[in-house]
């Protein structure tokens, strides 16, 4: 799936894979301590107001699950020429009444908001680009979840030794069947030590990759 520069609606695929790729990642990655630091953090995460990306200096993502079939995707990436133009786009333009403005509008008044998507009616939207905006950030900030396979591979590193243990991780969450004792087979912590289950179960309760009550578990 190739995401254009700058992005358009159609880049972004249903955002329950979305919100699986990235979870994924929320879940091997969580840590107590991490947990412990509130919203001022870097890597992948997920709270109350939804998963996470901060790679503390290039790029920031938050991708909100607002209600049933709705959801938003906004952030920055230092590739993103949006708050640069002249005048500057108005990413809040044909956005519907649901999106968190005053967060978005906080970001915009600090100069750190660099692209706003939402979804909603089984369709991605954005505001209107000047035609010769050469990027939003969308693409550098997004393909790692975006294209499977750059999910896989950023997965491999953190879960394990082998590429493996990532598919048999990512398989699980696609299809709603990640649980604790999956986790703990074929996760390391970062430091290849054990990892911190009990915060990667909170992590997996809160994303929703788990099984459903009453689901078989493979």
């Amino acid at each position: 799936m190739t995401i254009h520069r700058p992005g358009l609606p159609g880049d972004l695929p249903d955002p329950e894979l979305l919100w699986v790729r990235w979870g994924v990642h929320a879940v091997v990655r969580a840590t107590t301590e991490a947990e412990g630091q509130g919203g001022h953090r870097s890597g992948v995460w997920i709270d109350d107001e939804g998963l996470h990306l901060d790679d503390g200096g290039c790029t920031w993502w938050t991708f909100s699950r607002i209600a049933a079939g709705r959801f938003v995707l906004f952030g920055e990436d230092e590739s993103s020429g949006c708050k640069w133009y002249e005048p500057p786009v108005d990413m809040l333009a044909g956005g519907p009444d649901w999106l968190p403005y005053e967060e978005l509008r906080d970001r915009l008044a600090g100069n750190e908001l660099g692209c706003v998507y939402w979804y909603e009616e089984g369709a991605w939207g954005r505001a209107p680009y000047p035609e010769d905006l050469d990027d939003d950030g969308l693409d550098c900030g997004m393909s790692r979840f975006v294209e499977r396979g750059e999910a896989l591979l950023l997965l491999a590193d953190p879960v394990g030794y082998d590429r493996a243990s990532a598919e048999t991780l990512l398989a699980a969450a696609e299809e709603r069947r990640l649980t604790p004792e999956l986790l703990a087979a074929h996760v390391v912590a970062e430091d290849r030590g054990d990892p911190d289950l009990p915060a990667m179960v909170r992590a997996l309760r809160r994303t929703g990759l788990e099984p459903v009550a009453g689901q078989l578990q493979a």
